[in-house]
């Protein structure tokens, strides 16, 4: 299928080698204090990209990002590792997405969290706690970190409030790796990396040969040293790397093939068809902010006009619109400088605007 729209004529000369995107992005880049990498697309494929300023201070600060920079997705890899694992159940009938938790999945029965659908994990509207490192909770041992966030109360009621916490990501993960019977990074790689050629695209600890491309996240005080090739996310780290709410990491070459893919999805892709469609909608029945499965509305924008975001804490973000037939990814990995982030969400709506109106 082919989304062009009106409009969609110019996306290309925005696009272009020194065109209005990437002065934007070679602009916001100074006010940001992080380099970055950019690219737009349609169905058809990439239309234009390009990078600007450096990785790092110190050491990095000779280093560019560029295409086949692997960054850190922290919360993009809910959407390209576990949204599409959870596709691929629901549509072969594994994953009923209305009925709670604790009637069909073993784990849940009897806990606050029986009480809670696999739409409302994805749609943020479980009632689940906020986020805590869980470390700090459980301590580090595996099975008591999982036996916690089952056993965890309820922060309100499910279906009454959009709160957005990774512990839902978590949870979805324990179900899908029961399901399939299978770890996340094995499922995502067999049914959502592998066949879109995403051969950059992987869970780390990554080894040195490729974490000497990647960008380098936040200053880590028991090591010593800025987090690279190493998931930034404390408690995905403490899950050993591989985790739902975050740990993937990948370039911007391999995000233009999953995005082109959310517009024309390729023959016998398991996640596709229905299950795009009905993430890229509103599924909060109306309370906001608005979210689809997964995916949020796009900050500025109503869910009917179709511009779905999703970003990642590092400074990692990607944008799709299915009406209008393209999407755009803005990776930093403004986390290496500070925590400050106005900078780069005045960026991210600016780009934003420029390539979805």
């Amino acid at each position: 299928m082919n989304h062009r729209a009106p409009g969609a004529e110019r996306l290309p000369a925005l696009a272009a080698p020194g065109g209005e995107l990437d002065r934007l992005v070679r602009d916001g880049v100074s006010a940001v204090g992080a380099g970055a990498v950019w690219a737009v697309g349609d169905a058809g494929g990439t239309l234009g990209g390009g990078s600007h300023g450096v990785l790092g201070q110190g050491p990095y600060a000779r280093l560019a990002p560029g295409p086949d920079t692997l960054y850190d997705l922290a919360s993009l890899t809910k959407i390209v590792a576990l949204w599409p694992c959870a596709g691929v159940l629901r549509q072969d009938g594994r994953l009923p997405p209305d009925e709670p938790l604790g009637r069909w999945w073993p784990p849940a029965a009897g806990r606050p969290v029986g009480a809670v659908t696999a739409r409302q994990l994805l749609a943020h509207t479980a009632g689940m706690l906020p986020y805590t490192r869980f470390e700090r909770l459980y301590g580090r041992d595996l099975a008591a970190i999982r036996a916690g966030v089952l056993a965890a109360p309820l922060h309100g009621a499910p279906g009454t409030a959009v709160e957005y916490t990774d512990r839902a990501a978590v949870l979805l993960t324990y179900l899908v790796e029961d399901l399939a019977g299978a770890p996340l990074d094995e499922l995502a790689a067999r049914w959502a990396w592998r066949p879109l050629g995403m051969t950059d695209t992987r869970y780390g600890p990554l080894g040195a040969a490729l974490a000497d491309r990647t960008a380098p996240t936040e200053y880590d005080e028991p090591t010593g040293a800025h987090l690279r090739g190493v998931v930034h996310d404390p408690s995905a780290r403490l899950l050993g790397g591989v985790s739902g709410n975050a740990g993937a990491f990948s370039t911007a070459r391999d995000l233009a093939r999953f995005l082109t893919a959310l517009l024309d999805p390729p023959p016998g892709l398991p996640w596709g068809g229905a299950w795009i469609d009905a993430s890229l909608r509103e599924q909060t029945g109306g309370l906001r902010p608005a979210r689809g499965l997964s995916w949020l509305c796009a900050p500025g924008t109503e869910p009917a006009e179709g511009t779905f975001v999703h970003y990642g804490f590092t400074g990692t973000g990607f944008w799709v619109s299915r009406r209008l037939g393209r999407w755009a990814l803005l990776l930093t990995n403004k986390v290496h400088y500070d925590r400050v982030t106005q900078s780069l969400t005045d960026l991210r709506n600016a780009y934003r605007r420029a390539v979805f109106g």
